[in-house]
C-alpha cells in the first residue's frame, strides 16, 4: 500500500485560499523524482516522468466526489482517476504518485503517495490508481 505525505507548502496555501476543492480541478501525475516535503511546492520543483506509451504530460484529473465536513471533521473524498495501460512499451519506472491542484497559477502541489519501490507497467498492462471512497484522500480537523 502507498504512503500519503502532504507538502509543507499545501498547509500555507491552504490557508491562504489557494485551493478550493469544490470547483478546482486536481490531477495526478506519476514521478520517479524524491519529493522534499520541505522544499517541493509547485509542480515545477517536481519531476514528472516522460509522456509516452499510454502516459500523457500533466496526469490524470482526479475528480472530487464529496468535500465536505462533518462535527468539525473536513474530508475531501476523490473518484479514482482514469487508468493508464501501457501501449507500444512501458510506462515508468515511478515510485510516486502526486497530487497536485490544476487550477492554481502555479500548479500547486498537495500531496504525494510513495509505493516504496519502483514500478514499471509493462507494456499491455495497466495501472490505475486507487483512492479510499471511505477514509478520503485527506481530512483537516
Amino acid at each position: 500500500m502507498a504512503t500519503y505525505n502532504k507538502f509543507y507548502a499545501f498547509v500555507e496555501a491552504l490557508a491562504e485560499g489557494k485551493h478550493n476543492f469544490q470547483t478546482n480541478t486536481l490531477k495526478v501525475y506519476l514521478s520517479n523524482a524524491t519529493p522534499d516535503a520541505a522544499a517541493d511546492a509547485v509542480k515545477a520543483d517536481l519531476a514528472e516522468i516522460a509522456p509516452g506509451n499510454g502516459y500523457t504530460a500533466g496526469g490524470n484529473v482526479a475528480t472530487v466526489t464529496s468535500s465536505a465536513q462533518t462535527g468539525g471533521l473536513y474530508k475531501l473524498v476523490l473518484a479514482d482517476p482514469a487508468t493508464w495501460t501501457a501501449s507500444g512499451g512501458p510506462i515508468g519506472p515511478f515510485r510516486y504518485i502526486v497530487l497536485y491542484n490544476d487550477t492554481s497559477a502555479n500548479d500547486d502541489l498537495i500531496a504525494w503517495y510513495d509505493f516504496g519501490s519502483t514500478l514499471t507497467v509493462g507494456a499491455g498492462d495497466s495501472f490505475t490508481v486507487d483512492f479510499d471512497p471511505t477514509t478520503g484522500v485527506l481530512t483537516i480537523q
